[in-house]
């Protein structure tokens, strides 16, 4: 028993070895934000789940109750990272104005600002094996980023009013290609960037035909301010 006057204290090493607490107000969204923090930070060799729950601040055993390992958890932080690809293009397209060259700009724009700024989450959106492409989830979140790019795209269409699928494909193929190589990983392409054309030239040969020229592309890579990927030596 304590006598009543003394009050009943923990000794600090005690406090030091106890586990923290499983609760979390919403630990999934915890785990989430704190795996974006670690991608965006060090990219994804700093994720695992141990480190997403210290930095949520829960017990190394918590992420169990929401994800089975983690690649479940890579699963969802890829969905929410495509969620946040959409707004990151559709600010862009909207801040363009109301000129179809200026929204395909924007999109683009949008699209190399956010490889540039995420390289992290970029690299477990789209080349990480772990993650489930069939989640319902992802699949909804990265059908939605497309629309951004389908709607961007739709003036140019040479089968308006209805979507031109060949020119999205070229489109994003030239973005995404220039992306991954220009700022996920260019050691492991190095040739290819030392020849690589400059991104506005592609664009614009891309689209030259369809009247929007070089003008367009130079305005893609002046609005997000970016230059042709570096090679390290």
């Amino acid at each position: 028993m304590i006598p009543a006057s003394t009050p009943a204290t923990t000794p600090a090493s005690t406090l030091a070895a106890a586990p923290r607490p499983h609760h979390h107000g919403n630990l999934r969204e915890a785990l989430i934000a704190a795996s974006i923090e670690l991608l965006n930070a060090e990219g994804p060799a700093g994720l695992t789940l141990r480190r997403a729950a210290a930095r949520a601040g829960v017990s190394h055993a918590a992420p169990a109750h929401h994800f089975a390992g983690l690649p479940d958890l890579l699963t969802a932080v890829a969905a929410r990272a495509f969620d946040l690809f959409t707004e990151a293009m559709r600010e862009a397209r909207r801040d363009a104005g109301t000129d179809p060259m200026a929204r395909l700009q924007g999109v683009c724009a949008g699209y190399l600002r956010f490889a540039a700024d995420h390289a992290g989450l970029f690299h477990v959106m789209f080349l990480t094996g772990e993650v489930d492409r069939t989640n319902a989830s992802l699949m909804a979140s990265s059908e939605a980023a497309y629309a951004e790019l389908r709607l961007a795209c739709l003036p140019f269409s040479s089968r308006a009013p209805a979507p031109d699928p060949a020119l999205e494909i070229a489109v994003w193929s030239l973005v995404h290609g220039y992306a991954v190589l220009g700022f996920s990983d260019p050691r492991r392409s190095r040739f290819v960037l030392a020849e690589m054309p400059q991104f506005p030239e592609l664009l614009g040969r891309l689209l030259a035909d369809r009247g929007a020229g070089l003008d367009l592309a130079q305005g893609v890579m002046s609005s997000c301010s970016l230059g042709s990927p570096s090679v390290p030596d």
